[in-house]
This record gives C-alpha cells, sequence and structure tokens, in this order.
C-alpha cells in the first residue's frame, strides 16, 4: 500500500510547500501530492516540477467546487504534466481534456459536499459509480471513505474494491491513526493520502515535527 503524502492542510495547499517539499529530501518519499487551490499557478507548477527531479510520483487532487472550476483544474494539470489527477466527478469531460498525455485519473465516486469535502451517496450507489468511471476508462477512484455521510466508512471501502476490479483504490481523507491504515490495508485499498494529520501532529503526539509525522506513517506500511 502507497502512501501520498499531501503537502495540504484543510483541504488546502500549505503556502510553504516548496519549503516543506525541500525539508522531506531525505526520506525519499515516492507519492507527493497537493490540491488545486492554496497556492498560486506559478507555486503549483514549480512545485509539480519539484516533485518530479526527485523521483516522485506527483498527484494534483481537485477540491474546485464547481464543474467549470474542476474541468479548469483538469486543463491545469495536464498543463503542467502532473503524473496523477484525484477528484472531481465530470469524468467523460475530464479524460477528454487528458486525451493523449500520461495522466492517470482518480475521479470521487458518490456525491462531493462542501469545503472541507465530505462524502454523499449509499454504499450501493457509490459502488455503482465507481463501475461506471472504470468502464469509462479511468485509472481507479478516489473515495472519501471516513468522509462519508450516508456509509459506514469499511463497508465503503470494500464495496468500492470490489467495484473497481483491477483498478487502483486511493482512499483520501480522515486518515489520521495507524489502525485507519490498518484497516484500509485490510479491506484491500491501494493507497491512502494523508495531509492535515501530518501538519496538526495526530501520528506522533510527543514527538513534535513534520519529519517524526512522516516517520511514523512510514512505520505503518
Amino acid at each position: 500500500m502507497d502512501f501520498i503524502f499531501m503537502l495540504t492542510r484543510q483541504d488546502r495547499t500549505v503556502p510553504d510547500c516548496l519549503a516543506i517539499l525541500a525539508q522531506i529530501v531525505p526520506l525519499g518519499l515516492k507519492h507527493i501530492g497537493f490540491k488545486d487551490i492554496g497556492a498560486d499557478a506559478p507555486t503549483l507548477r514549480a512545485l509539480n516540477a519539484g516533485i518530479q527531479a526527485l523521483g516522485a510520483e506527483s498527484y494534483l487532487e481537485v477540491v474546485a467546487t464547481s464543474p467549470e472550476a474542476a474541468l479548469q483544474s483538469a486543463r491545469f494539470a495536464a498543463a503542467i504534466g502532473v503524473g496523477h489527477l484525484l477528484g472531481g466527478t465530470q469524468v467523460a469531460e475530464t479524460l477528454a481534456i487528458l486525451q493523449g498525455s500520461f495522466i492517470r485519473y482518480y475521479p470521487f465516486p458518490g456525491t462531493p459536499l462542501g469545503h472541507p469535502t465530505q462524502l454523499g451517496g449509499s454504499v450501493a450507489q457509490i459502488a455503482a459509480q465507481t463501475a461506471d468511471y472504470i468502464a469509462q476508462g479511468c485509472a481507479g477512484v478516489d473515495l472519501l471513505a471516513y468522509r462519508a455521510t450516508q456509509a459506514e466508512p469499511l463497508d465503503l471501502v470494500r464495496a468500492v474494491r470490489a467495484a473497481c476490479g483491477g483498478k487502483k483504490l486511493i482512499c483520501a481523507g480522515g486518515v489520521d491513526s495507524p489502525a485507519r491504515i490498518a484497516a484500509l490495508r485490510a479491506a484491500g485499498v491501494d493507497a491512502f493520502t494523508i495531509g492535515s494529520a501530518v501538519f496538526d501532529g495526530s501520528f506522533a503526539p510527543t514527538r513534535p515535527g513534520l519529519i517524526a509525522q512522516l516517520k511514523e506513517i512510514g512505520a505503518c506500511l
């Protein structure tokens, strides 16, 4: 299971993301991401280039709340050449924007609501939507399991795992403890993202500092 470190807090890219990227170089993280809001376009472009220069996979997660803003974020992802685009629900339009690129797309199944994002929809509805997204050609899905408002998170994960088939299941949001990481692994998740919990010190409360948090998460893998 892969850990994707998001340079984000409260669903926004942190303002000092470039400085933090430089700080974490010694850890050799292989999966690093950011959101489409919180920093300006030149900063996000430099951040993506910096992640890829380290030999890591880059991820941009869409949290835009309007369809047009989400599609604009997809256009931006294509322009800067991220490795993976996460989020959004305009699947056909987004896949058309990404056509001809090497970007792998993982939309949100269900109904994302508000900011920070919550997830509406029943287990059956979200699983059916996942299967439809996979049929349309997505590389997998980005599931907000621990932000679900109408489903038990692990029931949702297991149903979406089955609907994904062999495609990639990424879980985002609310992964804030070793117990949750273990539960996601047991349920068959391929990767998970953590942003706010790292910056809030959730994983190593007695050992302050970003590096201590990331090492504690690494020990869970």
